[in-house]
Formats: structure tokens, C-alpha cells, sequence
């Protein structure tokens, strides 16, 4: 879109990002309630890993088709769908009694959380000129970041007080009923534009949509992006952030949930201070992406090396800062939109977030894993997130060369290009293949 959002569109997403914050919301509750889980359902660390485990493999899983299914069928159907299986896998997991029931539900709730960033994505690029997006995306994550507000201390609270089946019931229906909002307030084109064609497509036409995407060197740079800088805070405030800080920090459960608020305030700030950095120059994206990475790497030396309890006056800090990968894997949809097609944005965001929810999914089952094999040692079991830092942080280095060296051969045949950069030492003389 061009030109200036209007008041409704500003409404249609508020509406949309709503839906994002119950998302959140959900999605972050095992965070305070994982020992309650524990308890509820006589497992153990590996088995309650698994809980999110399959939760964010659903979720990974599910972004290509999401893509697909927002472009094809658009973002308001899609949105509908993502409120009622949020809803519905919390009334199932309030009314479970059993270890297999409790996996189905959060199974449920990845599904309806797996519909939803995407499908907003998608309505700010039809409803806000181009500049803004970068900014309306971070605003989106912000908000959301409310939702893992109020799953931290306050659910905590709830859980202790009416207890597990009246506050996930309760959160379930009000999470239930907002479908009827979704379903009659939200419009996927501004009024007095045309509705985009949406003809039937041929899988073999979808799995080349996909492939394109796939082969975009900016859209695999987003992924790369996406995966490094986002996995770590979701494997804290996801599952192993309070058993981290009460069992192997010793620290008493409500301060736990207390400090995991550093994370939601952290992402609240920071997001729209990078996106609104990043719209207005661009060319700071992967800057601002090498300077987290680094930081999070010295940050976790911190916390990993700390002999004894990790003091309060380390931990806020160290969570601030940890805090604002979310913020720039927003950089990884940044790149999504600009390097493809509006038709294809909805396909190839949803590549990009598969990133940080793969990297989510392999962390959180390591360190559930290795607690098991260490004997609940967390300070060796949390070595998976460097792990996975250091790979994410390789491959994403790999696609940025490549990146570069297509951006470069674009402006050498005269055509408009997204970033302005200077050509460096280690830059490729011609575009690199993009198989691996």
C-alpha cells in the first residue's frame, strides 16, 4: 500500500494484533505453570520439555502452510481460525488429567498460535504504506509481549489462588469468544481498494511458491536472522526460565516469575525502538543483528560462569539485554518483505519464522534432555542455547555474503535495490549458489 493508513485500518489492526497478545499469552503460560505441570501430570523435566516441544513443532511446522493458507484464503479467515484453537486447546488443557490429553492441548495451541503472526504480517502490508511496516511489526510484537506480561506474575497468582482448571477455562472461553470480533471487524483490504484475486492454485504451483521463497537468498537470510536471535528468550520464558531460577538458582518461585517480567518490559521498549531504527535506515539491520548476537553470547558467559546464585543485580540486566531478540528477529521479516513479491510476503514471512521456532523446539528438548542426564545440572544443560547460537550465527553469516553479492550483481544491471551498501574484502565478486 502507498499513500497514509486510514483511522479504520489503524482499527482492523488492533483488532488483529488482539489476537497476537491472547497468542502470546497462551503460548508463554507454561512458563509459570511448567511445575505445576509437572506435578499435575507426575512427569519429569525431559517429559515436560516435551510439552513445548511439540507445541513449537506444531507451530514451526505450520508456517509454510500458514503462508500459503494467507495468501490464498486471506488473513481474516485464517486470524478467525487461529482465536478458536488458541481458545479451544486451553479448555482442553483445564479439563486434562492425563499426560497425553495436557500434550494434545498445547498441541492445539500451537496450531491457533502458528495461524496468527503471519496473518497480521500480512494485513499491515495491505493496509499501511511500506515504511511503516518495519515499525507496525515491532509495535505488534510489543504488544504481544503484554500477553507474556500478564503470563508471568499474574497467571502465577491465578494458578496459586482459583487453581489450574478455573484459570485455564476461564482464559479459554474470553479467548473463544473473541472469534465473533475477529470474524465481523477485521477486513483484509482497506475499503475502496480491489479485493485481490484468490483463483484456486495447484499444489505443484504452491510447493513453487514455497521453493521460490526458499531460494530467495534474502528470505534464507531472514530465517537465519529469525533463528538465532529469538530462540533464547522463548526456551526462558517458554518453559526453563522459573525452574531454572528456582531449582537451579534457588530462588523463591513468585521472584522467579517476577524477574521473567524483565523480558516482557525489555521486548516491549526495545521493539519499537529497533523498528523504527530499521525504517528509517535500513541499511543498520544486520548491524544491529551482529551486535545482539554478540552480546547474548557474552550475556549467557555470564550466567552460565557465575559461581554460586546469579545475584538480582546480574540477572535483570543480563535479561534486559537477552530480551530484545525478539525484537530484532523482526529484522528477518524486514527482510522477507523486501526481497519478494507482495504475493508471495505472506508465503515467505511464514518461511522466515519457521527460524526461531525450529531453534526454540531443538533448545527447549536439549535442556530437558541434558537435565535428565546431568542430574537437573542447568548450567550444563543451558550449553545447548550456545550451541544453537553458534550455528544459527554461522548460517546466518553464510546468506548474508550471499545476500550481498545478489544485491550487488542487482545494482550493477541498474535495478532498484532495498539496502545501499559498500562493497568489503570478504564480499563475493559474483552471486553465490543458493543449494545449501
Amino acid at each position: 500500500m502507498t499513500g497514509r493508513a486510514t483511522r479504520r485500518s489503524w482499527f482492523i489492526w488492533f483488532a488483529a494484533v488482539t489476537v497476537y497478545l491472547l497468542a502470546v499469552f497462551h503460548r508463554t503460560s507454561f512458563g509459570v505453570a511448567g511445575l505445576q505441570a509437572a506435578d499435575r501430570f507426575g512427569v519429569g523435566a525431559a517429559a515436560l520439555g516435551t510439552f513445548t516441544v511439540l507445541q513449537v513443532g506444531v507451530y514451526a511446522a505450520m508456517q509454510i502452510p500458514t503462508g500459503v493458507l494467507v495468501d490464498r484464503y486471506g488473513p481474516r479467515r485464517v486470524l478467525t481460525g487461529a482465536v478458536f484453537f488458541l481458545g479451544l486447546g486451553q479448555i482442553l488443557l483445564a479439563v486434562a488429567g492425563s499426560y497425553p490429553l495436557g500434550l494434545l492441548a498445547r498441541a492445539v495451541v500451537g496450531f491457533g498460535d502458528a495461524l496468527t503472526f503471519v496473518s497480521i504480517l500480512r494485513l499491515i502490508a495491505a493496509h499501511f504504506p511500506g515504511r511503516q511496516y518495519a515499525l507496525l511489526a515491532a509495535l505488534t510484537g510489543a504488544i504481544g509481549y503484554v500477553g507474556n506480561l500478564a503470563a508471568t506474575l499474574p497467571l502465577g497468582l491465578l494458578l496459586d489462588g482459583p487453581g489450574w482448571t478455573s484459570t485455564f477455562l476461564a482464559v479459554g472461553l474470553v479467548t473463544a469468544l473473541y472469534t465473533a470480533v475477529v470474524a465481523f471487524r477485521v477486513e483484509d483490504t482497506p475499503r475502496g481498494m480491489p479485493k485481490p484475486v484468490r483463483e484456486k492454485v495447484h499444489p505443484k504451483v504452491l510447493g513453487r511458491q514455497v521453493a521460490e521463497a526458499w531460494r530467495t537468498p534474502g528470505t534464507r537470510l531472514g530465517f537465519w536472522v529469525h533463528f538465532s536471535t529469538m530462540f533464547a528468550p522463548n526456551v526462558l520464558t517458554m518453559l526453563w526460565g522459573v525452574p531454572f531460577l528456582v531449582q537451579g538458582q534457588g530462588y523463591p518461585k513468585a521472584t522467579a516469575s517476577s524477574l521473567l517480567i524483565v523480558f516482557v518490559f525489555g521486548s516491549m521498549i526495545g521493539g519499537p525502538v529497533i523498528g523504527g531504527l530499521i525504517g528509517r535506515r535500513p541499511s543498520l539491520r544486520m548491524p544491529l543483528v551482529g551486535w545482539y548476537i554478540g552480546g547474548a553470547a557474552v550475556m549467557w558467559a555470564v550466567l552460565l560462569g557465575w559461581s554460586g546464585t546469579t545475584p538480582v543485580a546480574v540477572l535483570v540486566p543480563a535479561f534486559a539485554f537477552l530480551s530484545l531478540g525478539g525484537p530484532a528477529s523482526m529484522i528477518g521479516f524486514a527482510l522477507a518483505r523486501d526481497y519478494n513479491p507482495l504475493a508471495r510476503v505472506g508465503t515467505a514471512t511464514g518461511v522466515v519464522n519457521v527460524g526461531g521456532f525450529v531453534a526454540t523446539t531443538i533448545s527447549a528438548l536439549a535442556v530437558g534432555v541434558l537435565l535428565e542426564w546431568t542430574g537437573g545440572t542447568f548450567r550444563l544443560a543451558l550449553l545447548s542455547v550456545i550451541a544453537v547460537l553458534a550455528f544459527g550465527t554461522f548460517r546466518m553469516l553464510v546468506w548474508w555474503r550471499r545476500t550481498r553479492a545478489v544485491l550487488f550483481e542487482a545494482e550493477a544491471r541498474g535495478e532498484a535495490i532495498p539496502v545501499q551498501i559498500r562493497r568489503r574484502r570478504w564480499d563475493a565478486e559474483a552471486p553465490l549458489p543458493v543449494s545449501s
